[in-house]
């Protein structure tokens, strides 16, 4: 009978141990977000936008810090070098040589493509910390690129997000999302996002080019390249101003 106790005694503590180590949807999220997020982080990156009338490449390089300030300014080609976009907090701003205004983006606007590309204004503006605006649940697991992925849905916790609902393939072992797609609260897909390339930085794993995928217009889609990114580094406090936009 002790035998028989202390051998159900380690099964018990085996079978505790392995149910012990899953993780949760909510942990699983919370992963994805820990992998983007940074206190701040400056990156250069080529948008290639490969439209109905043939493909161009934009060039660019961001100061972001925390969720709530970005500044992005473009660098490549000549058409679009100068112009700027200031995100501080809910607003948007953009100032462009050419008109030589400081525009604020708002409303119906949003909805408008950046530079003619897959993503929207409002793909910018919404808050990236996903454990903030999505409740998360497991769905079956999958492979994608022949890596086994947990596959979560998330549901929006409030109305007005640009997107009811996504679905996430998340690689088991770098906590990316391989895959991704966006829904309407109709249930109609709205947009699809693939991780083709990644590469680690630190303790962290991070897409080195992403494909991005406007559902309802034509083309074949726009493809972000990471050139290099930088986590942790001092960005001057003028960035973030609407003076900035103008220097």
């Amino acid at each position: 009978m002790k035998k028989l106790s202390v051998f159900l005694a380690i099964m018990f503590f085996c079978v505790a141990t392995v149910f012990g180590s899953d993780l949760t949807a909510q942990q699983i999220l919370e992963k994805v977000d820990n992998n983007f997020l940074a206190e701040n982080h400056v990156s250069v990156s080529l948008m290639i936008i490969k439209g109905r009338r043939g493909t161009r490449t934009i060039k660019a390089k961001s100061w972001t810090q925390g969720v709530d300030k970005a500044f992005t300014e473009y660098l490549a080609p000549a058409r679009e070098k100068g112009t700027k976009m200031l995100k501080l907090k809910d607003e948007l701003w953009i100032w462009a040589p050419e008109a030589d205004r400081v525009i604020r983006i708002a409303g119906h606007m949003l909805r408008q493509s950046v530079m003619g590309s897959d993503a929207s204004y409002e793909d910018f503006m919404e808050d990236p910390r996903l454990t903030n605006i999505y409740k998360a649940s497991l769905a079956e697991a999958d492979t994608f690129a022949g890596r086994p992925c947990y596959v979560l849905k998330l549901t929006a916790k409030k109305e007005g997000l640009s997107y009811y609902s996504r679905k996430l393939w998340v690689d088991k072992e770098r906590f990316l999302p391989l895959k991704e797609e966006r829904y309407a609260k109709s249930g109609k897909l709205l947009k699809i996002i693939k991780i083709t390339e990644v590469f680690k930085t630190g303790k962290r794993w991070y897409p080195k080019r992403m494909f991005y995928k406007d559902a309802l217009k034509s083309g074949k889609g726009t493809e972000f390249v990471i050139e290099s990114i930088k986590f942790n580094v001092k960005i001057p406090p003028y960035l973030f101003t609407k003076s900035s936009l103008r220097r």
